[in-house]
């Protein structure tokens, strides 16, 4: 009992919060195009995106705990890892299994819904596996991948994920919906790479605070930052969203906050400490509001 509870560490079940608030984004989409729902497959998807994160992180807690990175880390309460492997070096194999593990069953309901609603699910899924398994192997050492890898899988992956899920076809407001999670997701990573900087480098990885600096990345988290908020105003000009999408606004005030900070303090990390909460803040609650905005309609 004692080590099933250890190994919820590299789970790092407080950050897979994040899964549901995206896969609510698809639900908005399915429900705001469709109406109704089988709710059956809905809590299906939900496991999925649920079983999808759990891998990614239990693979780069592996991953990060074999190449000795997370003992070099600056830990924060955003980034460093769990610590559950250096204070446990023999759960190891246990955390390996545990990735394996909701790495097949993300597979798995991906082949129930392709049986079910259609084939066209299967390029989503095949692109969604690599990244669980590469993001920390390869992804993490070419910076633009690194960057957009997290975007990717969170926003563009599971939001249409979810909505064909649920509806069995794809379509242009989904997709659009989907850019809001794609910039958040991939500022929240790299926001949350720059008290890593040395770490990171150390071990060959190569993303954008270690390639352009501190400063020159917030230039490039500001301007993600700004497109979710861009995607949202541009989906209701063009008719794709409704009105009420515009919810998803409200999270700018968390936003103007983080930009200030960052634009004074990108080289000073423990200045930017309060940041990076608020920048957890915006990717759980912007989603959340938009999703809202959606079921409204």
């Amino acid at each position: 009992m004692k080590n099933l509870k250890l190994l919820l560490g590299p789970m790092r079940l407080p950050f897979v919060i994040l899964a549901p608030a995206c896969v609510l984004v698809g639900l908005g989409t399915a429900l705001y195009e469709q109406g109704s729902i089988n709710w059956g497959y809905f809590l299906l998807a939900l496991i999925g995106a649920i079983s999808a994160h759990i891998s990614v992180n239990a693979f780069n807690e592996y991953f990060d705990f074999k190449s000795g990175l997370d003992t070099r880390t600056q830990k924060t309460p955003f980034s460093g890892g769990s610590g559950t492997l250096q204070a446990h070096p023999e759960l190891a194999s246990a955390a390996l299994w545990t990735a394996i593990v909701t790495f097949v069953l993300t597979g798995l309901i991906g082949l129930f819904f392709a049986f079910v609603q259609g084939w066209e699910i299967i390029p989503l899924g095949v692109v969604g596996l690599f990244l669980l398994y590469g993001y920390t192997v390869w992804i993490t050492r070419v910076p633009i991948l690194c960057l957009l890898a997290p975007g990717l899988g969170f926003g563009t992956l599971m939001v249409l994920g979810t909505h064909f899920a649920l509806t069995g076809s794809y379509s242009w407001t989904a997709l659009l919906a989907s850019f809001v999670p794609f910039f958040l997701v991939s500022d929240l990573l790299l926001l949350n790479q720059f008290p890593d900087v040395e770490a990171d480098e150390s071990i060959g990885r190569k993303h954008y605070p270690i390639v352009l600096g501190r400063k020159k990345s917030s230039y490039l988290y500001i301007a993600f930052l700004l497109g979710a908020y861009v995607a949202i105003v541009l989906g209701v000009v063009l008719g794709l969203l409704p009105t009420w999408a515009l919810l998803g606004l409200l999270t700018l005030i968390l936003a103007m906050q983080v930009i200030r900070n960052l634009l004074k303090n990108a080289e000073n990390v423990p200045a930017i400490l309060p940041s990076m909460a608020q920048n957890v803040l915006i990717n759980l609650i912007t989603p959340v509001l938009l999703a809202i905005g959606l079921l409204i309609g």
